[in-house]
């Protein structure tokens, strides 16, 4: 039987900290099972722990990290004493059989990365398929994602996104990369470092089209900033004034910016006149290589405007 919240003034600052400390508390004296569990840290800002994610590592036998100087800052603004050990791309290798033989001992095993989600541009697929195989359970204990983030405030179409990760350093190498992405069909989501930014924002105008897109920039954090605008014109302000911080590039689907709302609406009036709404949008979306979501929503709108 679940325990019940205490009653509480739900208007009042301090009945929010009653509550968030009644469900953390209630969390910590949850049995945590053995297994490896996968949990999500703040991208920046360090209030963005979840409570489960604090739970979890304040339980676990062990937490394996990227950078235990790094996680260690966290652990300790949360006053989470469980052993560090480092496990990055670098000593995942030798270090992998060690975890193993952790979950083999029926330890509660806790892996996190830098910052956001682990797994995501970081080493642990590997960890992950070893540790399934040999029979260990396997959690995920969600929370931030710098790619999440930075599509979220992009305004940009999320019906369909694809991650590409980080773009390839050298110049040749990155142009290849950019035209095996020009043809998919989603929203694009990029890491970059500050010093390649404008570099790899000229490429990707070059290689896709002057798409639009936006280039989202220490997320959750202090100078966090988010500039919209075509390709070209976020290359040449980052030519000009080189950003600093963590960034995150979104580009928008092949079509996006080049297929107006009133050349969709065209092809949906004459679509709608013999096919459902649904199908009318997937017709009309494939033959003018536009999101489907962003046809359908069109569509309804279209429908709307009919019935008034």
């Amino acid at each position: 039987m679940s325990q019940e919240l205490p009653t509480t003034d739900k208007a009042s600052p301090s009945a929010t900290l009653g509550r968030v400390a009644f469900e953390l508390e209630r969390q910590l004296a949850l049995t945590l099972a053995p297994g490896l569990y996968l949990v999500a840290t703040p991208i920046g800002h360090l209030a963005d722990m979840t409570l489960r994610a604090i739970a979890t590592l304040a339980r676990a036998d062990v937490v394996y990290c990227e950078d235990t100087r790094h996680s260690r800052t966290l652990l300790a603004h949360y006053a989470i004493r469980a052993p560090l050990r480092p496990y990055h791309e670098h000593n995942a290798e030798e270090q992998r059989p060690r975890v193993l033989d952790d979950l083999a001992a029926r330890k509660r095993v806790a892996l996190i990365s830098d910052a956001g989600t682990p797994l995501v541009s970081d080493p642990g697929f590997k960890l992950v398929r070893d540790a399934a195989a040999g029979g260990h359970a396997v959690f995920a204990i969600p929370g931030p994602s710098a790619a999440l983030a930075a599509l979220s405030v992009a305004g940009l179409p999320t019906d369909a996104f694809y991650f590409a990760g980080f773009l390839p350093t050298k110049e040749g190498a990155r142009r290849t990369r950019i035209a095996e992405l020009a043809a998919i069909p989603a929203t694009l989501v990029i890491f970059e470092a500050p010093t390649r930014i404008a570099a790899s924002l000229a490429d990707l105008a070059a290689g896709l089209g002057n798409r639009d897109a936006a280039l989202a920039r220490e997320l959750t954090k202090l100078h966090e900033d988010v500039r919209r605008a075509p390709l070209a014109t976020l290359a040449g302000s980052c030519a000009a004034e080189p950003p600093k911080g963590e960034m995150a590039i979104v580009v928008a689907p092949p079509g996006e910016s080049e297929v107006s709302d009133a050349s969709i609406e065209a092809s949906l009036a004459t679509a709608l006149a013999s096919l459902s709404i649904r199908d009318a949008a997937r017709v009309v979306a494939d033959s003018l290589k536009v999101p489907r979501g962003r046809v359908y929503d069109l569509a309804l709108a279209l429908k709307r405007r009919d019935q008034d």
